[in-house]
């Protein structure tokens, strides 16, 4: 079968070749998924580059989220058979293959009629941005919530959980496009931050008082510059660090004005708390049934098209998530 590899750790361009590969042998508990769609992230440029905290032995195939039909099921498997699904990978064998086995319990159902591409995009944004906004910041109707990269994978999602929950929703984006993205999926004020001080326009919509909760994939200048505009027993989430910056927490701050800063890792807690995790899954699916949330994707690309992709999310040349599909 065909597969993405990484051979030798550098630049994706450089590293990366579509190989023929043995086929995966299920395993108790596992199911075999042939590939539909996979979605990108970040992660798999850090991966090529040997720069993620996880470094799988070479060669590997990257690939974090896929979508697909179960066309096998080992011992003990509860996945049937035909039964469409989506689920994370576990390296040294991602998902930019034709067909990937995977243990069950990272493996969802997916909601009647849900295209493959929503599928391959949908797990780690939704229920990132879930788990941070219900579970941890415990969002409630009214406060006003500031997302950072709200044209993002998980900062689309963010919005729109955020919309669905009843809060008001300020958004901080890169360019004019994004920019209208975020207001197309319901910030009520969207900020372009390459134009604007975000800390001013916040402070002027909510009257001076700052966002109760701030969600914040960027890190670095944008967690700093977020103290000065949070609310008085607000909430800070720490989600990431695509601005490349991992930010200090100044203690002394954070105890003058009394907010907190969160910690959001949805992997661990899926590994934690999995029942948990299924709960949520429904409720999200039925979210997504609703008509209520949708992953917002950038681009679909052909499967050998990968490397071009990730040009674009290295670029920042996207917006919401990419997808790679498979002809079926």
């Amino acid at each position: 079968m065909l597969a993405w590899q990484v051979e030798r750790l550098g630049p994706p361009p450089e590293v990366l070749r579509l190989a023929d590969v043995p086929e995966p042998a299920v395993e108790a508990g596992t199911v075999k998924i042939r590939v539909e769609a996979a979605a990108l992230n970040f992660l798999d440029i850090l991966l090529c580059l040997g720069q993620y905290q996880e470094r799988p032995p070479l060669p590997f195939t990257p690939g974090a989220e896929v979508a697909g039909t179960v066309i096998e099921a080992g011992p003990g498997a509860t996945f049937k058979v035909g039964e469409r699904v989506m689920a994370l990978p576990v390296l040294p064998r991602g998902g930019l293959a034709e067909r990937v086995v995977v243990p069950e319990d990272r493996v969802y159902p997916v909601a009647p009629g849900m295209p493959a591409t929503d599928a391959a995009a949908f797990l780690i944004a939704f229920h990132t941005a879930d788990y941070a906004l219900r579970h941890r910041a415990r969002l409630q109707p009214g406060e006003v919530l500031l997302v950072h990269a709200g044209a993002g994978g998980v900062g689309s999602a963010a919005i729109q959980l955020g919309v669905a929950m009843g809060a008001r929703v300020l958004a901080t984006a890169g360019g004019a496009e994004k920019v209208d993205l975020c207001r197309r999926l319901g910030a009520e004020l969207a900020v372009d931050y390459r134009q604007q001080d975000f800390v001013e326009a916040v402070k002027e919509a909510t009257g001076g008082r700052g966002a109760d909760v701030i969600f914040d994939p960027v890190g670095g200048d944008a967690f700093d510059r977020s103290r000065r505009c949070v609310a008085p027993e607000g909430r800070i989430l720490v989600i990431g660090f695509a601005g490349g910056g991992i930010p200090q927490v100044p203690a002394n701050h954070v105890l003058v004005k009394n907010y907190s800063v969160v910690g959001i890792h949805w992997g661990y807690r899926a590994r934690l708390q999995p029942a948990a995790v299924r709960d949520d899954h429904l409720h999200l699916l039925d979210l997504y049934r609703r008509g209520t949330i949708r992953p917002v994707v950038f681009r679909e690309y052909g499967f050998d098209r990968l490397v071009e992709a990730l040009d674009d999310l290295a670029g920042r040349r996207s917006y919401g998530k990419l997808v790679l599909r498979r002809a079926t």
